[in-house]
Parts: C-alpha cells; sequence; structure tokens
C-alpha cells in the first residue's frame, strides 16, 4: 500500500503545473507558426518557409524592443517583418510560379543567414543580443501572447469553414482551375494567406525572443517551424486538429525541463531528439495518413 501510494506521489509530482504551463509555453509559438502555415497551405501553396519566418520574427522583435524601448514597438516590428517575409515568398511562388520547395528553403536560408548577420552587425557581437525587456506576463511566467495563440485556433476555424472568404480559400487549395473559372482571384486570396502565414509565423518567433527569452540568438527557433508544418501535417490541415498536434509536441519539447527537474534516469539525449522524432513520424504517415488539399503546390492553367 505504501509503495502504491509513493508511485501514484510519483506520477503526480511528474504531470505537475509545471508540466502543464511549460507545455502550454512550448506549444503557443508551434501554434502560431501552424495556423499561419495552415492558410498557406490551404490556399494551396506549399509552406516550408515558416522557419524562416520565425526567425525573422524573433529578430526583428528584438531588435525593435532595442532601438525603441518597448516591447509593444518590438512586436509590432515583427509583425512588419512577417509580412514583408511573406510578400517576397508570394511574389517568388505565387507571380513568379517558383518552385515552392526551392523558395520555401530560400526564405529559410535568408532568415538564418540575414539575422546572423544583422545581429553581429547591429550590436558588435556574434551569437546574441544583449537582454531586452520583455513581454507582459499573465502568470506563471506565461506571456500575452498565449492566451492568442489558443484564441487564434478557433477563429481559424471560423473563418475557414463559416466565411464566404474562408470558403474562397479552401477552392483555391482544392481546385484552383475551377475557383478561377467561377471568377475566384486565386493569386489575390493566396497572397493573402501567405502574407498571413509569414505574420503570424513571425509573431511566433517574437513569443521566443521577447515573450520566453529576453534576447535574440542564432537559430532560437531550433526547427519549430519545421515542426509546425508537421502539426499541420499531422493535423490533417484541420485548425483543431493541429492545435492538438502542436500541444502533442509541446509537450514533448516540455519533457526535457520535467525530466531535468526531477533528475529522472532518462537519457537527455533522447528527450531532446523527442520532437523532432514525433515530427518524423508525423511527416512520414507512419501513425496517420493524410490527406493534403487537392490543389497544394499547383497553379491554376492560363492565370
Amino acid at each position: 500500500m505504501t509503495g502504491r501510494r509513493h508511485t501514484l506521489e510519483e506520477l503526480l509530482s511528474f504531470f505537475s503545473v509545471a508540466l502543464l504551463t511549460a507545455t502550454l509555453r512550448s506549444a503557443a509559438p508551434l501554434i502560431f507558426a501552424a495556423m499561419g502555415g495552415l492558410l498557406a497551405e490551404r490556399s494551396g501553396i506549399t509552406n516550408i518557409a515558416l522557419e524562416g519566418f520565425m526567425l525573422m520574427g524573433a529578430f526583428a522583435a528584438v531588435a525593435g524592443t532595442w532601438f525603441f524601448n518597448s516591447p509593444i514597438i518590438g512586436l509590432i516590428v515583427a509583425i512588419v517583418a512577417g509580412a514583408v517575409g511573406g510578400l517576397v515568398f508570394a511574389f517568388w511562388t505565387v507571380t513568379l510560379r517558383a518552385d515552392q520547395i526551392v523558395a520555401g528553403t530560400a526564405i529559410v536560408l535568408l532568415g538564418l543567414g540575414l539575422t546572423s548577420f544583422l545581429t553581429e552587425h547591429i550590436w558588435g557581437q556574434a551569437g546574441s543580443s544583449p537582454p531586452v525587456e520583455r513581454l507582459p506576463t499573465i502568470g506563471l511566467g506565461m506571456n500575452v501572447l498565449l492566451p492568442v495563440a489558443f484564441l487564434l485556433v478557433p477563429l481559424t476555424h471560423w473563418f475557414l469553414f463559416k466565411t464566404k472568404a474562408g470558403l474562397r480559400v479552401l477552392a483555391c487549395g482544392e481546385k484552383p482551375e475551377a475557383a478561377q473559372a467561377v471568377g475566384i482571384d486565386v493569386a489575390r486570396y493566396r497572397y493573402a494567406m501567405v502574407v498571413i502565414s509569414g505574420v503570424l509565423a513571425s509573431v511566433g518567433g517574437a513569443y521566443l525572443s521577447i515573450g520566453d527569452l529576453s534576447q535574440f540568438t542564432t537559430n532560437i527557433t531550433a526547427g519549430r517551424g519545421f515542426i509546425a508544418l508537421a502539426a499541420v501535417i499531422f493535423g490533417n490541415w484541420m485548425p483543431w486538429a493541429t492545435m492538438g498536434a502542436a500541444l502533442l509536441f509541446g509537450f514533448a519539447q516540455a519533457l526535457r525541463f520535467q525530466v531535468q527537474a526531477l533528475d529522472l534516469p532518462i537519457p537527455q539525449d533522447l528527450i531532446i531528439a523527442l520532437p523532432y522524432l514525433l515530427t518524423l513520424v508525423a511527416v512520414t504517415g507512419l501513425l496517420r495518413r493524410s490527406t493534403p488539399p487537392a490543389g497544394l503546390g499547383r497553379h491554376p492553367t492560363g492565370g
């Protein structure tokens, strides 16, 4: 009986409030990027640029906070940076009809290289920026962007499935030729969704740099943009299921800190690799088969 009680106490100590809050904090930036990726892909644009957008947003948020001495202005700067990045990506993929995988990879490499260069150029030090002021918190170490991330999920669902504009976005992603034939401006809707995806992913990056942390470090996102895209795929391009996948990935990231805090006999390398292993599982469809939008990666002929 004593042993059973001891086991129950250990279980309760593991699944604590700290683990719950760490899961929510880890999932929030993934949700921002995933909702952006979902909107872009639902419009028919394959979006692997999320990692680059997050990096740009993380850097822009810190730079804006540094120069204007306000994290709110820093967040606005991040939003502008994400919109500009989204416009560039949309121009490449929608107007020029460049290969969407190659264009997305270019955005990621641009995000990595440009932020590293500007960090050293602006602050005279490689690898990281000086500390800046963080966004306000709402308790338990969670910043004001966290509830916004979770509110974004029902808003995305409502937009896609309950509004005329959202249904047109779905048409662009499923049957771009048919959508264009009935007078829907496919290019305009795809531009809008890609720009919004850049903004949302950049806010996710800002969440990391001026929300959870108080500085920018090289590769601060550590693959979270790709994890967010995996959440979209694992969630079958549906907002609520995508949020569930993001929470799963967030839980996998939060486990690392809980294992360290309780000094459990679990290899650290395995815990660190867990989110990326789950990403591979999601992308390869080992647990469930996902069905992407039928028009994903396709352009309407003649337009």
